[in-house]
Order: structure tokens, then sequence, then C-alpha cells
């Protein structure tokens, strides 16, 4: 082989080298792809969203070179097909920082119906590069009341005067379809559509989606939702036809106790607008018109939230949502035109939907009729399978818990009268659900049915419906109850999240009440992936703000009663500060910024001297009250005083994150003048005076920093004293129960928490518990096995806000904390008391999945925890630190993943890195 052949052999074998060196090279320091790619506050490529300038966010894999992000890239385009590397919409470039969440779109304006395609990459500690992560979208609602060329339509059901309980007129459901023909083949079909109701839809017989309750419940006076169908598998070339079963719901049905509410509501109507694109490029829309027809002569006959629903099946119109049916008898619709006062925007948090099927456990008879038994307060709707003869009319009745006799118990549903009625229209087995209500119950009775046949458990099914969030957080524990009382707050959040955060499931309410959301907020964030519905009805609370800045007792407000009650409207500035430290999006604070302010002149006007003037429902449902008023007996001035103070500061705060330095000036400077004269005016050397002394009074000036350093430790004593007086139980209502737990952990009364958690005896959490509960109750004493039920009218038995406690078992048993906003720096320190031997929690944070699980077995400690990748960690061990500490089974020695900061008697506090680790130590 001559030199010249060689050589070129030579330098082939070189680059092939060269080149497989690089190629190895670059697999060996390309990083996994990001995953887990959301957009604004969690959507996972959503169809009719609502936002044209939504945040990214992402969370990197779990590996032992990738610890933390130094860089990112985004890039987004209208196809496909065009990333990564030709994006059309936006190229964020290489951003040297670690932010991987909320990262702003900057890029080209959005317009309604459009789709984006996005990507990202990123770049670990060591600069190393990741793999671009799989390619997400999302695609954007009508945006604006000039997208829509449909008219809204209906029938006047007022015509029909249809009497509902207490007389008063409801609304017939209506029957609405439309036949329509397609010449080309269609490739893509979307379906935008609202109600002033409740709706379901289906084309050619199939349904359009499987929501509950559609489009939900907002300010109607403000804004409607709307929402996006993706229906382009449903229509065909040819004959087609759109129908649509509306109802009252919550707009046109009666809200609230009081006929005053619901004496003359508008009649129902819906607007649709189906657009559909042809394999050729051209387009066809469908709207709402005068074209269409309509008949109230359904089997649906009446459907109420609070009253239930009434089936006729001798009515049925087989296929009616199909172009073989006839409607020449159907009337011609109302038509009306939209008008801009009232919003319309897409939905920006899920609808409802049946999550969970809870099977019958129990059947037992009682007084002629069958009852069975779900063991398990729920909410939602029964599947009923069950034998009829024709003619027959099944009644299907609820209650939350059975009287001493067995009979049902109803009297707290009030004016609700929650039945269910079908009349069956031939023999055989029924299957049957109601569709516009929905109840909350344990129990169900049947009456009416074919009675030659013996009841099953199979004839009543538990739909459980709400929101569709999933789970976002753990909790469990060596102790039995104690992980009851953890299920009866998640079945309190499941039965109470119903599009909006209502206050109760069950009678003529169902609202959302301020006060019960602000305290449980922190709670169902842990609990559930729910940062999009409070978002969503934080809109609706700035809707509903009154001119002067108060917030009402309800959102949405159905009262129209202008009254304004201190803690509850405090709603406004403590669920935006409790979502950002959570979440870490200053978003939730910038839409909201207004709001607060607004609020905090409210208080501002309400005040004397910087003392309250505001009060109403103080404490409420305080146990034991000395004045036996519903309020409690702390005074109504000294708590709108110190959420008047605590709302400034936690304006100020705001401030200081969205970087306005002369409003955090202003409501810091504000916020210490109230704390100076709350002092003044009702404390005296860390003592209470000139009202009534209670648990919670103290407990306000403690949590809220209203107390001077030199009179705390005096406040404290005090506050120790009450409880010593109460036998160590608490003898606090909504707003003085979750600063509880706070204000004894801060002030080291680690030992009282416990006992206080643990107590079996009346007022604890425990002792509803020990009565039969499967959610958290409205009151203490809503039910004893030796007094039976509270006389009181008021007494709901699945309501969270005294499941507000799980804040502090998720941070302080299962032991984990933010320690900076959004879980960028995460505290774990578990503090194990007896008579406790384990606990573990998790959750899912913005950058992924945070593990804590203890367990004492004799005098040893082990801890284990897990940190997810671009976060840091303190974490503390207890232990005898005279002893050696164990790090996976090694005596412990600093390294680059686990420092230690402190070594005191009782704990050992380190820093950690991202990892999983166990920690072992002897404790005395």
């Amino acid at each position: 082989m001559d030199n010249k052949r060689k050589q070129k052999l030579f330098l082939v074998v070189l680059l092939s080298l060269v080149f497989f060196s690089m190629s190895s090279c670059d697999q060996k320091e390309t990083l996994k792809k990001a995953n887990d790619l959301t957009i604004s506050e969690g959507f996972k490529n959503p169809l009719g969203f609502y936002n044209a300038t939504p945040t990214f966010s992402w969370k990197l894999p779990a590996s032992e070179n990738n610890k933390s992000q130094s860089a990112y890239q985004i890039v987004a385009a209208t196809k496909p097909d065009l990333l990564p590397n030709n994006p059309d919409l936006w190229n964020s470039k290489k951003q040297e920082t670690n932010q991987s969440t909320w990262i702003k779109y900057q890029g080209k304006e959005l317009e309604s119906r459009q789709k984006v395609y996005w990507q990202v990459k990123y770049w670990n500690q060591d600069k190393e590069a990741s793999f671009w992560s799989d390619i997400n979208h999302f695609e954007l609602g009508l945006l604006k009341n000039s997208d829509w060329q449909a008219n809204w339509i209906g029938l006047d059901t007022k015509k029909e005067k249809v009497m509902g309980s207490q007389n008063n007129i409801v609304h017939r459901p209506q029957y609405l379809r439309k036949n329509f023909k397609i010449t080309k083949e269609a490739i893509a079909a979307r379906l935008y559509i609202t109600a002033k109701g409740v709706f379901d839809v289906a084309i050619n017989g199939e349904d359009v989606s499987d929501d509950v309750m559609p489009p939900g419940y907002t300010p109607y006076k403000k804004r409607l939702e709307t929402i996006t169908y993706n229906v382009s598998n449903l229509i065909t070339t040819g004959a087609n036809t759109i129908g649509i079963e509306l109802a009252a719901g919550w707009h046109s049905g009666r809200l609230g106790w009081m006929k005053s509410y619901w004496i003359d509501t508008e009649t129902p109507k819906v607007l649709a607008q189906l657009e559909i694109t042809m394999k050729d490029g051209s387009k066809k829309t469908i709207l709402s018109d005068d074209s269409w027809k309509a008949t109230t002569n359904g089997p649906i006959r009446l459907s109420e939230i609070y009253d239930g629903e009434t089936y006729d099946a001798n009515l049925e119109m087989p296929n009616w949502q199909t172009a073989s049916f006839n409607d020449n008898n159907w009337a011609s619709v109302n038509t009306f035109p939209i008008k801009n006062t009232i919003r319309l925007e897409p939905k920006r948090h899920t609808t409802v939907k049946s999550k969970i099927k809870l099977a019958t456990q129990k059947v037992f008879k009682k007084n002629g009729a069958v009852i069975f038994d779900l063991e398990q307060n729920m909410v939602g709707v029964p599947f009923i399978k069950v034998p009829m003869k024709k003619g027959q009319t099944l009644k299907i009745r609820f209650a939350e818990m059975l009287a001493a006799d067995g009979s049902f118990y109803t009297e707290n549903y009030r004016g609700a009268l929650s039945t269910n009625y079908y009349t069956a229209k031939e023999d055989g087995v029924i299957e049957y659900m109601p569709k516009f209500t929905f109840h909350g119950f344990r129990y169900v009775e049947l009456s009416g049915f074919d009675t030659s046949k013996e009841p099953t458990k199979d004839w009543v099914t538990g739909l459980v419906q709400y929101s569709n969030f999933e789970k976002n957080g753990t909790f469990t524990s060596s102790n039995e109850k104690l992980n009851q009382l953890q299920s009866n707050i998640v079945w309190g959040l499941r039965g109470n999240f119903f599009d909006i955060p209502t206050d109760c499931p069950q009678r003529d309410e169902r609202m959302g009440w301020t006060g019960d959301a602000q305290v449980f907020g922190p709670t169902s964030i842990f609990n559930a992936d729910v940062y999009k519905f409070w978002a969503s009805w934080l809109q609706s609370v700035r809707e509903s703000q009154f001119d002067n800045g108060g917030i009402p007792w309800v959102v949405p407000d159905v009262l129209f009663n202008n009254k304004v009650s201190a803690g509850w409207g405090d709603v406004a500035t403590i669920i935006p500060w409790k979502i950002y430290y959570r979440t870490g999006d200053k978003k939730i604070l910038e839409d909201n910024f207004k709001m607060m302010k607004g609020w905090v002149a409210y208080h501002e006007k309400s005040s004397k001297n910087y003392i309250s003037k505001m009060g109403f429902f103080a404490d409420w449902l305080q146990p034991l009250p000395e004045n036996g008023d519903n309020r409690g007996d702390t005074s109504k001035s000294l708590i709108g005083t110190a959420f008047f103070a605590h709302s400034a500061n936690l304006t100020a705060k705001t401030a200081k994150v969205l970087g306005k330095t002369a409003e955090f000036e202003k409501y810091n400077t504000l916020y210490k003048t109230v704390a100076k004269s709350f002092e003044n005016k009702f404390f005296e050397n860390g003592k209470t005076k000139g009202v009534t002394e209670t648990q919670t009074s103290y407990l306000l000036g403690l949590a809220f920093g209203l107390l001077s350093e030199e009179n705390k430790p005096n406040a404290k004593k005090h506050l120790l004293r009450k409880i010593a007086e109460a036998d160590n139980h608490l003898r606090t209502g909504f707003l003085g129960t979750p600063l509880l737990s706070e204000v004894l952990d801060q002030t080291g009364e680690i030992d009282l928490m416990y006992k206080l958690l643990f107590n079996e005896t009346y007022p604890s959490w425990f002792y509803s518990i020990n009565q039969g509960a499967s959610t958290i109750w409205e009151r203490w004493n809503s039910y004893s096995k030796a007094e039976g039920f509270n006389p009181q009218k008021m007494n709901s038995l699945n309501h969270y806000a005294y499941g507000a406690i799980g804040e502090w078992i998720y941070e302080r048993i299962g032991g984990i904390a933010p320690l900076e906003a959004g879980y960028k720096k995460i505290r774990i320190a578990p503090i194990p008391k007896a008579p406790l031997t384990s606990a573990a929690a998790s959750v899912n944070v913005p950058y992924g999945k945070v593990k804590s699980s203890w367990k004492i077995e004799g005098n040893i400690f082990q801890l284990n925890v897990t940190i997810p990748t671009n976060t840091a960690a303190i974490v503390t061990v207890p232990a005898d630190t005279t002893q050696d500490l164990l790090l996976n089974g090694i005596t412990f020695k600093a390294n680059k993943h686990v420092k230690l900061l402190n070594s005191g008697k009782n704990a050992f506090e380190l820093e950690v890195q991202p990892g999983q680790y166990s920690f072992q130590s002897k404790i005395k």
C-alpha cells in the first residue's frame, strides 16, 4: 500500500474516531429531557385555553449528575414540524437562570382559536445540555365577545308556570336541536358553547363530553364561562344533528334559603358555535340561531340543584339527537343577541366530573323503603339499577346520617328537598342517574320499585363528583384515627370543590362562603392540584368586590345584601399570598394586587383611629360560647382590627415581591400602625383588656405579629392558661382554629399541640371521628351517639373549615414545608411525639415530588427524604447529638450533597441537595 493511500486511510480512521468520540461525548453529556410540561396554573395540553400570554413550567428529571438548572431555552411554533429549529412564534434563546417555573411567554401575539406547539431544553449545573423535551401544545378558545357570531337561544319557560318547592316558579328543562349537512370531508371541528344555566350536548347521538353541569358557576352579571370541545370525530359527511339539554342550574334556579333570592330568575338560554374545517381547507359554521327547534316535553320534567330531579321515561324521545328524528311538532326558539355587558371568556379551570365510584356496603329495610349505606359521606349522584313495573314512580331520597331509630335524618337539609323521582315506561330493570342536580349523602333510600324483587347492593352506586383535579399530596401515620382525620379532610375537599369552593353540599345553600375558603386554602393545595381552581375563583372574588372595596360574604354574590365581615373578606389577601408562597407564581399576586389594596382601603374606612368597626361572623361557631351566640365570645372589633393589620401586612409583602417599593413602604407602615393600635386598645402587658378574654384573642395577636416583643411571653402565658382552663381543649371557631397549631408550634408548645390534636372528647377533631364521622363537620358537636344531632338549623356533616388543621399535620408531623416561595427551598423537619411511632407525607411541588417518612423503633429514629432536582432543603433530624448520625447506613461525614449546619442538644440540622437520603439517629 503506497504512502498516499496509507495517509488517506489513516485520515479516515482518525476522523471516524474523532466523530465517534464526539458522539459518545455528546451522548454522555446530554441529559434526559425535561418532563411534566405545563402552562400557567398547571394545565397540560389544554383545549379552549383562556390565556393568550401564558407562563411555562417544567420539571428536571432526577439523576446523579442532574441537581440544578443553569439555563433554559423555549421554542414555540404554529406547527410541530417547525420545532425546535424554526420556531415562528417564539425563541427565548438560551437564558442563564435556574428558573424552571412560570416563565412568561414573550413571542408573537396570539389570537382566539390559535394552536401553539412548544418545547424546552435546559442546561444543568455543569453546563451540560439536555435533549429537547417532547412537543407539548395548547389551543386558545374564543377570547372575546366579538369572536361569537351565534345568538342566545331558548324557550320562554316562565310561561309554563311550573311550581316547585315553596311554590316557586321553576324552569322546565329544555331540549334543543339543529340538523345540518356536510357535503365535504371534515378533518377538524370545534364546538364553542356556554349557557345561562347548565347543559349537556351530543352530536349525532354521541355525548360530546362527560362534564357534569357545565359551564360552571361564576358572577353571571359580569362573566360567563365558555367551553371548547373537540368534536372532529363526531362529524360525518351528510346529515348531522346537534342536540342540547338545558336546565336552570345556578344561573336560573333558586339559590339560598330566602325566596327573594330566586323569585324572578332569567329564562335559561344556550349559546353554541360549531366551527368545522374541511379537508380542502374550506370552513362551515353552525350557529345557535332561529333555525333551531326546541321542546320542554322531554323526560326530565324538573331539575333543581337543591330539590333534585324528576324523570318520566314515558316521555323519552329515542334518537332525538340524530338526523332521523322528526321535530315537526317542536317549537321555534327565541333568539337574543349577545350583550357586551356580560363577558364571555373560556373556562379557566377544570369542569366537574364523576371521579370515583362507591359501592353500597349495606342494605336494610325501614318503614316500607330500602336504605343503601355507602359508608362514606360523599357528593354527587347515585347510579340506580332497579327493577320496576310500568307506571311505578321510584322515589330516591338522601341523608348524611340516620336517626337513632334508623330512619332518615334530613333536618339539616333545611329547605332542600333533595329527592329524585323516576317513572318507568315498561317492566324491567331501569338504569338512571340524575343529570342536572347533585346531593350530599351517605345513605340512599328507595321506594316505589318492584317489591317482588329482593334488593341487592348493586341497585345503588355512588358517583362522586367534583372539579376534575388530581391528588397532589399524601399523608399517613401509625395512628388510625389520625389517618381517618386525613381521610375526612380529603373527602371534605372532594365534597365542597364543586366548581366553586362551597361551604356545604347538601342544604339550601352550597355557596362560596369566603371565610370557609380562606382558612382551608393551604390544606387544599397540599392535598390536590387546585391552583387553577383557586385562581379561577379569585377572579370571581375580584368581580364580586364592591365599589367601596368590600368583599361579599359569598362569591359568586347571590345574597346581594352589601354586607361584609372581617375574616371573611380577608380571603382577598390571604388566599393570593398563600397560593404564591406554595407555588412561587407571582402572577397570582399581580392579578389580585388591586383587589388586595381595595380590601385594605375598606378596612381603613371601617375603622376609627385604626380600630375596626367591622365584624358580624367573628369567630364563627366557637364551641361552648359563654354568650350562647354562633359568633363566639371574641370581640368583633378585636377580630376586625387584627385582620385589618394582617391584610395590610400581606399587601405590603405582595408589593415587595412585585417590586413596588413605595407601596411596600405605605402598607408596611399601615400594618405597624394598626398593630400598635391593636395592642394599645385590646392588651395591657400581654393580657386582653376591655373585651372578653378568649383563646382566639391571644392567637390573633401572636399569629399576626401584633404584640410587642416584651409582651409576647405574657400573651403566651395567658393563652396557655385559657387552654388549661378548658381542660386542655380548644375553644376556637372558624378563625381561631387554624391559628392554634401555628402559634403553639412557633412558641415551642408542641406537646400541647399534640395533646389538642389527639384529644378524643368534645371539642376536638377526634370527637367527631368517635361519633362515626367520615367527613369534617360544620360544628364540633354536630352529632353525638349519646345526645343525637345538634338542634341548630345549621348542622352540615360535610363542611371543610375545621379541616384546616391539615396544613400543620403535613408540615410538622409529615414534616414538609416551603422555606422559600414555591418550595425552591424546602424544610424537612418532622416533630415525632407520642402516640405516633411513624408518619409519611409526600407532595408534588413545582419542581417535582418531595417525600418525608419517619419511624421510631426503640431509641432509633429513621428519616427517609426525597428532594427534587433544582431545589435544596434544610433537613432537621431529631437526635441525641452526642451519638453518631448515619447517612444511608454509614456514619455521616459532610460531602457535596449533605452539609452539617448545626447540631444542638436535640437535633442535627443539615443542608441537603436533590436526591434520596436515609438518615438514622439515636434519640433520648
